[in-house]
């Protein structure tokens, strides 16, 4: 097997922006119990409805801090390669040490895609470790909280998932009986009218089908809850234009990712074209990436995807470009309970945040896999415990780890 931290690359050896405690000079004694050094770090993958990858980074105090990065390949050898970088380190530097392994990872990709993703897990594990440290929940960390607790809402599922009653009834049922009144559905479902599926045109049979569904889920649970409807950047913008102009009589909490994410010309287009509120944002990282669809109008409520995008801080620092622009935050997220309340700290500490999402509700074991409870009538309540406030079930962990994965060490 490579071992991926003993990889060669002189970007890592030779960057004039070494943002090491040694070369900064970060050395003066801290006192009060904060003169930490983190010792290890350990992925292990779990096989939930996504391959959710949990993280842990261990320090001589005897404290771990648990994150999580968005599922994918590799991301676990990308974690392996930045270990070197973070032994010996304070965990309490948490900016720094965001902004070294960015830094030392230029070469292999830290502007966007699974780098960054692979760097937002160590950071979350950051901010838990820091809130177990300093003995303060994470909120704290990102300065504060607006609210006790945060909205969820539900992206809801169907095996019928192209009749528009049978999403109807799941929204019923989901509303009175899981609680929760905030939903979405999927609307890039067949219709059994599609000619060519790569042109990404929709023709008005189709299109007349997915306000079918609309106007079925939304008069059934009427002010009960609000209900969004994803689009996973299937179609061209001017059937994108076309799709959300009639859905303009309709009460649509929001339109996600009409089109494909690469060309923001287009996706601002498409925003400015229409009164449906338009969402964007899982598939961009950074604040760099999405700040330009906040600044250039391009987006009406925006989704950056935590374990994605660069962690708890970078989320932050969006949602901070976000409320300048008046834009809510909808947090995208498809991940495990330690994300998830990752978000919802983060949601806690923003002014402008609107709710985080929920994935996972088919999945009867999920909350499992900590020993607290997460997600009640349809919000998290932001836990007031130290660092991210939830505890890692082991044996839960154990019982659903991805084949051939080992669960990493305990503290």
């Amino acid at each position: 097997m490579v071992d991926y931290s003993e990889l060669h690359d002189p970007n890592a050896e030779y960057t004039m922006r070494e943002l090491s405690a040694e070369t900064m000079g970060v050395t003066r004694e801290r006192g009060g119990g904060r003169d930490v050094e983190i010792t290890d770090v350990q992925t292990t993958m779990v096989d939930g409805n996504f391959p959710w990858t949990l993280v842990r980074v261990y320090t001589d105090a005897g404290v771990a801090g648990t994150g999580e990065a968005y599922w994918g390949a590799g991301v676990p050898e990308l974690i392996e390669r930045m270990k070197p970088f973070l032994l010996g380190e304070n965990p309490l530097d948490i900016d720094r040490l965001y902004e070294h392994l960015i830094q030392k990872m230029s070469g292999e990709g830290s502007v966007e895609g699974v780098t960054v993703t692979a760097i937002s897990g160590i950071e979350v594990a950051l901010h838990d470790l820091a809130g177990k440290i300093l003995d303060l929940p994470a909120y704290q960390l990102l300065g504060g909280k607006y609210r006790d607790e945060v909205r969820v809402y539900c992206d809801c599922h169907t095996e019928a998932e192209a009749d528009p009653e049978a999403c109807a009834d799941e929204a019923e049922r989901v509303v009175e009986e899981l609680g929760y009144d905030a939903l979405k559905f999927d609307l890039d479902v067949p219709s059994g009218l599609e000619k060519d599926r790569a042109n990404r045109h929709l023709r008005s049979g189709e299109i007349r089908h997915k306000v079918e569904i609309v106007e079925a889920v939304t008069e059934r649970v009427k002010d009960r809850a609000d209900v969004a409807f994803d689009c996973h950047w299937t179609f061209s913008g001017g059937s994108a234009k076309r799709l959300a102009e009639k859905l303009e009589p309709y009460d649509v909490w929001w339109l996600e990712d009409p089109v494909p994410p690469e060309n923001l010309d287009v996706q601002e287009e498409v925003t400015k074209s229409t009164t449906t509120p338009i969402t964007v944002g899982e598939n961009r990282y950074r604040v760099t990436e999405l700040r330009r669809l906040i600044e250039d109008g391009a987006v009406d409520i925006v989704a950056p995807d935590l374990p994605k995008v660069g962690g708890m801080r970078e989320t932050r620092k969006i949602a901070d470009v976000a409320n300048q622009y008046y834009v809510p935050v909808a947090m995208h997220n498809v991940a495990s309970p330690i994300a998830t309340v990752a978000a919802a700290h983060v949601g806690a500490a923003v002014p402008n945040s609107l709710a985080v999402e929920y994935h996972s509700y088919e999945l009867g074991w999920w909350e499992d896999l900590v020993e607290e409870d997460v997600i009640v009538d349809g919000s998290i309540e932001v836990p007031e415990e130290p660092g991210l406030g939830v505890t890692l079930d082991r044996d839960a962990v154990a019982k659903h780890l991805v084949d051939g994965e080992e669960l990493f060490d305990p503290v």
